[in-house]
């Protein structure tokens, strides 16, 4: 056996050598590789495309100055606290130098850049935190910054738009960074408690002290796509449970999910959002309505006699127009908003803000859906506590911002399962009707189909309940009624004789002031006209009700329930 290149290699590949001598050479700067995918990709590519991988969607990180490009109109940012002195509470050897460097490798203060600007065209605050400065993590300096913008804000009386990125506390100023966990929560309490918008922006990644403070208590919060949001990062919870975390878990999809959040924004869509959400809120934004409204069309209309069984099969009817068809025909621009803050949201309501006749408004639909997939996604209807907890969420902002809420009641009643027991189910309508009955705007709830008790009560203690002709509400189903009275579900057409559950049986009874009319049974195809009725009908409404004083507003209310 030859051994003479066994141990020292003296042969060189030259074809090998050759080919490495001819490779072309990518220019410094050209490219750089997807953190997700682990591709090349081109860095003009990547600028073009909203800094976004093309190849798996992935995003990365932008610099608190280029995003404050793609969200302020031009020219229209002015920076405030550009300059703040550099804080070292705990004397932490090294950590001035530390920041100098960043400062002079980022053209950056701090990790945080504030100011003032107008994002399309309506005048915010503005801050946006910076990744590349010791990960954006809260230190004196940017919880003092976030201070001075939102106590400027409340004293011009704008609203907030905070982008979040951060690690968490800054480890290098100790106790002084948690204390602006608790500032900043202060200084955004006195902001909401002056009737201001704060919209929340989470990005990847905003975790610890920064999620318990100030990037979870927007009035809205928005997230980007596949954004790792949580209190504890992935590895310390893996760690301490000494298991391995789901897929997904802690990403922004996750949060929706769970009602953390209202919405996932793609990056390309978030100026136009934002731009949408402080329209909404600010005064006079969006005012196109004629000084002097169309009156109601309260005209008397003879509905045809029909039996009550025969209303309830047309409530139920599978060509009834259900909540979210309605949404096209009464409202612009309707924006969903999600989540109860507290589990989870539940599809089977539906809520937002949306214009009615150039005003906002809050939209709250109890949704059963069309066809046997759409009502398993819906859960026919029933909603869960969550979907209780979200609706009194969205009242309750509703009534920080002035906005009168209307609500479409179409469901055969809560949700009755082990979890929804779990989850206090009767908690959750208890606090409805709590909060409801002493809501500081004018409420509007119309049954559209299914009015199944406590179920359907949690959405119509309002200033007027409504039916549309051939709704039906009720203590329970007739098919209920009839099990616990007489032991006999079959017994279901005698038992909505005697239940009163028509539209014209609660307006004999003074349940209900209004019914809409329906000249043929309401379907998908049919519902222009009664529509237009309907619009007609609820411009009255607002019209009366929101130039109330808010004494008589909450007296009349209270006195309507109290002489049932």
């Amino acid at each position: 056996m030859k051994l003479k290149y066994a141990f020292k290699r003296t042969i060189t590949n030259s074809s090998a050598s050759a080919r490495q001598e001819t490779k072309p050479e990518v220019p410094d700067g050209m490219l750089k590789k997807c953190n997700a995918c682990k591709g090349a990709v081109f860095v003009d590519e990547v600028k073009k495309n909203n800094y976004i991988c093309p190849h798996c969607g992935n995003y990365f990180r932008i610099h608190a100055r280029r995003r404050i490009e793609m969200i302020a109109d031009e020219g229209t940012f002015e920076e405030w606290d550009s300059v703040m002195p550099i804080s070292n509470p705990l004397s932490y050897k090294g950590y001035p130098d530390k920041v100098k460097k960043l400062q002079e490798k980022t053209g950056l203060d701090e990790a945080i850049v504030t100011g003032r600007a107008k994002i399309g065209g309506v005048s915010a605050v503005l801050g946006v935190c910076d990744s590349r400065f010791l990960m954006a993590s809260m230190g004196e300096n940017v919880g003092e910054k976030i201070v001075r913008a939102v106590e400027k804000a409340t004293e011009e009386r704008l609203p907030v738009v905070l982008f979040a990125c951060s690690g968490g506390a800054r480890m290098q100023e100790g106790i002084v960074s948690l204390m602006q966990m608790a500032k900043t929560s202060a200084a955004l309490k006195r902001h909401s408690d002056a009737g201001l918008l704060y919209i929340s922006v989470l990005t990847n990644p905003t975790t610890g002290g920064v999620t318990a403070s100030f990037a979870m208590l927007g009035d809205i919060i928005l997230a980007e796509p596949g954004a790792l949001i949580g209190f504890a990062g992935p590895r310390v919870i893996e760690q301490t449970i000494r298991q391995k975390l789901p897929k997904g878990f802690q990403k922004s999809e996750f949060l929706l999910e769970h009602g953390f959040i209202d919405q996932i924004v793609e990056r390309k869509d978030m100026k136009e959002t934002l731009a949408q959400l402080l329209k909404m809120h600010c005064e006079n934004a969006a005012d196109n309505r004629d000084e002097k409204a169309e009156q109601a069309n309260k005209e008397s209309y003879s509905p045809a006699k029909k039996s009550a069984w025969e209303h309830v099969l047309l409530a139920r009817s599978k060509e009834r127009p259900t909540g979210k068809d309605y949404i096209p025909w009464l409202f612009d621009h309707f924006l969903e908003l999600h989540g109860d803050r507290l589990f989870g949201d539940d599809s089977a309501l539906i809520g937002g803000i949306a214009y009615f006749d150039g005003k906002p408004v809050t939209v709250i639909i109890q949704e059963k859906g069309n066809g046997t997939k759409e009502n398993i996604a819906y859960n026919f209807g029933m909603v869960s506590p969550e979907g209780y907890r979200k609706s009194l969420r969205l009242m309750k902002q509703a009534e920080k911002f002035g906005r009168p809420v209307i609500c479409l009641v179409d469901t055969p009643g809560a949700f009755c399962g082990l979890e929804a027991e779990e989850r206090g189910q009767g908690e959750a309508i208890a606090r409805n009707l709590f909060e409801l009955s002493g809501l500081k705007v004018p409420v509007l709830s119309i049954v559209i189909g299914e009015g199944g008790s406590g179920g359907a009560l949690a959405l119509a203690v309002g200033d007027e309940v409504w039916m549309m002709e051939n709704s039906i509400y009720s203590i329970l189903s007739p098919e209920g009624f009839a099990t616990i009275l007489w032991k006999d579900s079959t017994k279901a057409k005698e038992a909505a004789e005697v239940m009163k559950l028509t539209a014209s049986d609660l307006k004999d009874l003074g349940m209900i002031e209004q019914i809409i009319p329906e000249k043929e049974p309401l379907t998908r195809e049919n519902m222009m006209e009664t529509m237009e009725v309907l619009e007609k009908r609820v411009r009255g409404f607002l019209d009366t009700y929101c130039a109330y004083d808010l004494e008589k507003l909450l007296n009349k209310r209270y006195n309507r329930f109290r002489n049932l």
